[in-house]
């Protein structure tokens, strides 16, 4: 099972009731997209939808539905930061006010007979203290044994598609780069011919001890970034030489200076059959010139920026 699908069954089974809160319409200028989500039990909560006012009236709401205090016949939102219109939608689908809208204009429509569904309208405004300017459709509902399994299986094939970044180097580098990558949604893979280097790497990291790492560009998923920072210049150009014959390559870069580079280049164009079209392709030094500051956290921040920013384009 993926981390993230480990993480969700984990929430699942320790809470007694959880509700589903999904964006089901985003007009205008929002937090999250539409099909953002996030689960609510009476004591956590999962992912989110965007923080502030927003987020917190769905939290109550939710809070309110398992609570049982909004009933699917007649139902009341709750007077706290959820306050809104409580409608009840009739069997053609029309809204029928049951209350004067209040100040922030939130709208609430109560489940339908069956259907289970709370859903909130909420325009992004001062009167609810954000001014994103849009407006958010939320729905809300309560998830049984069927929606938590699809829930996870979802999950797994949402990790599953995660872009692929290698990481060649478990030095100090290495070691901030697998640190700041563990918290983004992304399948990493720290590559090392030394043991040692492996030890201490995050839990969510996956490590491949070999002593033949360029094996592992070839057997890479299309779209993957590479990331060479061995502690060896030769070990590096055969990586990054390999790396550059994957054309179908999201990122290919190599830590290093002017010279580094340049001493490359000259090896990979008479040596070993590069040409200057896939040399244009290298990233180096990563994370680029802009901040002069070689500790190792900072360069695996920029890197990692670099990086994202490649596979988004990538994907786009």
């Amino acid at each position: 099972m993926s981390r993230t699908a480990k993480s969700l069954r984990a929430f699942l089974d320790a809470a007694p009731s959880v509700a589903l809160v999904e964006v089901a319409e985003a007009k205008g200028s929002t937090p999250r997209e539409k099909g953002a989500w996030m689960l609510v039990s009476p004591e956590r909560i999962f992912g989110t939808i965007g923080g502030g006012q927003l987020e917190f009236m769905a939290i109550d709401a939710a809070r309110a539905m398992l609570a049982g205090a909004v009933s699917l016949l007649e139902g009341e939102m709750p007077a706290k930061r959820a306050e809104g219109v409580a409608s009840e939608k009739g069997a053609e689908g029309a809204l029928s006010p049951a209350a004067p809208t209040p100040p922030g204009g939130c709208a609430a429509t109560l489940p339908s007979r069956g259907s289970g569904t709370l859903t909130l309208d909420i325009p992004l405004g001062p009167e609810i203290g954000q001014c994103c300017g849009g407006l958010v459709g939320v729905s809300i509902r309560h998830v049984d044994a069927t929606r938590a399994a699809d829930l996870v299986a979802t999950a797994e094939k949402a990790d599953a598609a995660r872009p692929h970044v290698y990481v060649f180097g478990g030095g100090h580098v290495g070691h901030a780069l697998a640190s700041a990558f563990a918290l983004l949604p992304l399948n990493i893979v720290v590559v090392e011919t030394r043991a040692d280097a492996l030890d201490g790497m995050p839990d969510t990291i996956e490590t491949r001890l070999t002593p033949v790492p360029e094996e592992m560009v070839r057997d890479a998923p299309k779209g993957s970034a590479y990331v060479i920072l061995t502690h060896d210049h030769a070990l590096d150009f055969l990586i990054v030489a390999e790396a550059l014959k994957r054309e179908d390559a999201a990122y290919v870069g190599m830590i290093g200076s002017k010279t580094k580079k340049a001493t490359f280049k000259s090896w990979y164009l008479k040596t070993a059959g590069g040409s200057e079209e896939a040399f244009a392709r290298l990233v180096c030094p990563i994370g680029g010139n802009a901040v002069k500051d070689k500790r190792p956290a900072v360069i695996a921040a920029l890197a990692a920026a670099e990086i994202m920013t490649a596979l988004a384009g990538c994907a786009g």
